[in-house]
């Protein structure tokens, strides 16, 4: 029988994925440098959490990265 946590990446695929999660909270930290940086590591946890069950892995980081800016943008009033 297989858990819902079975789905999840493992190994170097969930390291990568964190690196990637991690440089994109700095691209955006840089990006809006007015937004406390723990702010900016709650809304990539939050927007990363949607995506646990992904099947296809090799985007996450794209869409939160994006999402964020987004959310951020809307928020500032900045546009790209």
């Amino acid at each position: 029988m297989t858990s819902e946590h079975d789905k999840r990446p493992q190994g170097a695929g969930l390291q990568d994925e964190a690196v990637a999660l991690e440089h994109a909270a700095e691209r955006l930290s840089d990006r809006f440098p007015e937004v406390p940086k723990e702010e900016i590591d709650q809304l990539v946890e939050e927007h990363y959490e949607q995506y646990e069950d992904a099947p296809v892995r090799d985007f996450v980081p794209v869409l939160v990265e994006h999402e964020v800016r987004a959310e951020l943008d809307g928020e500032t009033g900045e546009a790209e």
